[in-house]
């Protein structure tokens, strides 16, 4: 199933520089032809038998350089097939799954708190994940993504078991104090922790953000250096200008956004043990993460794929055996 997005309108920088010039050429050719016949009702049927005669004219130079110069992007890569595979909730039994709610006064409101237990008997000292959802998410996005069935899976495969935990940050927030009466940070930072210690649990030592949610997670970062020992962020919604930045409704005002935006505070990065990076090439925001990729010690990966629940899916197993690993 493909997820929903967060609603940037930031441009995904050009890829493919370099290519053969001919497929290139043959490709955009047929793109534009295709194109004209659509927009003569012959549609979509023409339009892929167009795509792929080029791409069989193109076939000497190699399947990835076709792909790699296939004009108009994300949308005719997932037409073709060409943007990944949706990866799959795993078949296992999962660990328990605890929901609550708790009176949250830094942000005004009751929200909700999901802990994600491994399979089998555990103390009440293992190792605690804060996993922050995306733009019009909840706590309840990571139930929807399957992390119980995950989680019980990287166990199984011999991840050291850790727990999850989830809680509502606001639809828009970007995890700050966007609006006045509603601070998800201060939330994580001042009352998360208490709400662990009355369930037994340790604060978080590690932390898993999703869009929205890997902007948070780093903001959490830097508001707690030294604290987190693993990071996973899939597909960060980080932007590189106010300019991009004003599109989406994130930010108050410029101000607000140099003081949030974790691309202009990459020293958070720094003080985390180890950051993992996800994010897939057709994703409006693989150029911003390209860049935070060059932060020191940030372990990256950029795979085909776009900024959805099947991504997410897909790379979600990696990001549970790094979560889990001690070392």
């Amino acid at each position: 199933m493909r997820g929903r997005r967060d609603g940037a309108k930031v441009q995904v920088g050009t890829e493919g520089a370099g290519a053969d010039a001919a497929p290139a050429a043959a490709a955009a050719a047929a793109a534009a032809a295709a194109g004209r016949d659509e927009r003569q009702g012959v549609g979509r049927r023409r339009l892929l038998g167009a795509l792929a005669a080029a791409a069989l004219g193109a076939g000497a130079v190699g399947g990835a350089a076709v792909r790699d110069v296939l004009p108009g992007g994300a949308r005719l890569r997932r037409l073709l097939g060409m943007t990944g595979e949706d990866g799959t909730v795993p078949q296992v039994a999962a660990g328990p799954v605890r929901t609550g709610t708790v009176r949250s006064a830094a942000r005004g409101r009751d929200v909700r708190l999901v802990v994600f237990d491994p399979p089998g008997e555990h103390g009440d000292d293992l190792p605690v994940c804060l996993a922050l959802h995306g733009r019009d998410g909840d706590a309840a996005t990571f139930t929807r993504l399957g992390t119980a069935q995950l989680l019980a899976a990287a166990v199984a495969s011999g991840t050291p078991p850790f727990r999850v935990v989830a809680v509502d940050g606001g639809a828009a927030t970007y995890w700050h104090a966007r609006t006045p009466g509603d601070d998800p940070m201060a939330m994580l930072t001042a009352e998360l922790p208490r709400w662990l210690a009355d369930r037994a649990m340790p604060g978080p030592t590690r932390a898993l953000g999703i869009s929205m949610g890997g902007s948070g997670v780093l903001q959490y970062a830097r508001a707690r250096p030294g604290e987190l020992a693993a990071v996973a962020l899939l597909s960060p919604a980080l932007f590189r200008s106010w300019a991009d930045a004003r599109t989406v409704d994130a930010y108050r005002d410029e101000a607000d956004w140099r003081g949030h935006e974790p691309l202009l505070h990459l020293d958070a990065v720094a003080a985390v043990g180890r950051t993992a990076l996800w994010c897939g090439t057709e994703d409006p925001f693989c150029p911003a993460a390209r860049r935070l990729a060059a932060a020191p010690g940030v372990r990256t990966s950029f795979p085909r794929g776009e900024h959805t629940d099947g991504f997410w899916r897909r790379v979600l197993p990696d990001a549970m055996a790094a979560l889990g690993a001690r070392t």
